[in-house]
């Protein structure tokens, strides 16, 4: 096909393209030159050193004594306190912690009794959304995806705040508090929406429960029977958990605190957070890895053939499988090295609901992931220190829970609402300094021409 038997709008277009890519184009390798920290990284992988919490801390290697990365088992801390203490307590005394989790990230000390039943009653208090915002916000304009719609809800709770500009301390923490009771509420509404005009299937609207926790609630809401097992309900919960935080330097906690160092509202900055936690290359993953995960299937006989299974996976690497990208979903990541402790966390307590809901296979072949990958990633690239991430187990834990493909990252965005406020509060009562960093101008200097001049 020839231009001219293009459609005008097509010509058009590859006109602009090529216009803006013969004037914008920069090679990487000046880059390296200039020594600029492309992605905020420095020449090892490591984050580039931006700020300071008392938030969160992430640990996935030592360093050592001439600055080398020396893997090591990942640790993931809240405040001082190390996630798998709360895996354990959750288990060992067979409670939600995701509330205990949100008071400790927000305030900085895990609560007494009396504190977290006084916090589970508040949320429940605004678990139900402000009068009229369904019918308004939600219900006359669906939305095929539910991370924009979940964002453009957020930012409609601003006109519904008498105070939505106030940065003190006080009116922060009150929009915090609503923002982890009612996005829940608010996602699985969006979702009954998105069934009903989308999907052209029933939609039905829940009120929340009394005594509920969260996971408990977003199950009851989200089933049409409102039925579900303890044993769910807990490993959802920890799910919530192990997800609530992960550092400053994650790309939706430092875009929350990047709009937050303007002075802008709080409605604007999780906004932000969650339209970054909606790329694929961060929040969007698990849902990459369930796609995977269904392609390794349809290219491998025996599932339960680790030389075959390894194969395919160099395959993937070698872009020669999978979505062509080369990319094994659910391997790797930026600061982990041996261990993620949330991949180790999900995939010890995951096992026995894929036992019991006919998912062993699945698990089992994610477990094999889990233990090539490395060997690949070594074998193709010479990289040993490649571990698993947090993604290649959720996704298949959403599922096994009966939940839509739909709310797997929307899943994640309500995890992450305790961790982005507490970034947020830290960043504009104690930072109080707008985030600019720079870049380096490489585009050539021309003088004015009259349109007449133009050719």
């Amino acid at each position: 096909m020839n231009e001219k038997s293009l459609p005008l709008n097509q010509i058009s277009m590859k006109f602009l393209c090529d216009e803006y890519v013969k004037n914008n184009y920069i090679d990487p390798e000046i880059s390296e030159r200039l020594g600029v920290k492309r992605g905020l990284r420095n020449p090892d992988g490591t984050g580039v050193l931006a700020g300071l919490t008392n938030i969160c801390d992430v640990v996935g290697y030592d360093k050592g004594p001439n600055g080398e990365i020396i893997p090591a088992p990942g640790r993931l801390i809240y405040r001082g306190v190390d996630v798998r203490e709360l895996a354990q307590e959750a288990y060992d005394k067979d409670r939600f912690m995701y509330e205990e989790v949100a008071w400790l990230l927000l305030f900085g000390s895990l609560p007494n009794q009396e504190e977290l039943k006084e916090f589970q009653r508040i949320l429940y208090k605004h678990r139900e959304l402000p009068a009229g915002f369904v019918e308004d916000m939600i219900m006359k304009a669906p939305s095929p995806n539910i991370m924009n719609k979940m964002s453009r809800s957020v930012l409609s709770l601003y006109s519904y705040d008498a105070d939505p500009e106030n940065p003190a301390l006080d009116n922060q923490l009150m929009q915090a508090i609503n923002l982890i009771a009612g996005l829940p509420t608010i996602m699985v509404n969006a979702y009954q929406l998105k069934r009903r005009v989308y999907d052209h299937q029933s939609m039905y609207f829940h009120m929340p429960t009394e005594g509920q926790s969260t996971a408990e609630h977003i199950l009851s809401t989200y089933r049409a029977d409102q039925k579900f097992t303890h044993e769910e309900a807990k490993l959802l919960d920890l799910c919530l958990m192990l997800h609530a935080d992960h550092g400053g330097g994650n790309n939706s906690a430092f875009a929350c605190r990047v709009l937050s160092s303007s002075g802008t509202d709080t409605y604007a900055a999780i906004s932000a957070a969650i339209g970054s936690l909606k790329g694929p290359k961060h929040g969007g993953a698990n849902l990459k890895v369930m796609e995977q995960l269904e392609c390794i299937k349809k290219g491998v006989e025996n599932y339960r053939d680790e030389q075959e299974v390894k194969e395919f996976l160099r395959r993937i690497m070698r872009k020669q499988a999978g979505d062509g990208t080369g990319l094994i979903y659910g391997m790797g990541h930026a600061v982990y090295t041996v261990s993620d402790p949330r991949a180790v966390l999900l995939r010890e307590r995951a096992e026995n609901l894929a036992m019991e809901k006919g998912f062993e296979e699945d698990f089992h072949l994610l477990c094999l992931v889990e233990k090539l990958g490395p060997q690949v990633f070594a074998e193709e690239k010479g990289r040993k220190a490649v571990c698993a991430n947090v993604d290649l187990y959720s996704g298949l834990i959403y599922k096994m829970l009966g939940i839509s493909e739909d709310l797997f990252t929307p899943l994640f965005a309500i995890s992450r609402i305790p961790g982005w406020c507490a970034h947020r509060m830290e960043e504009v009562v104690f930072a109080n300094r707008i985030i600019r960093p720079a870049y380096k101008y490489l585009g050539v200097t021309q003088k004015y021409k009259t349109l007449e001049e133009r050719k």
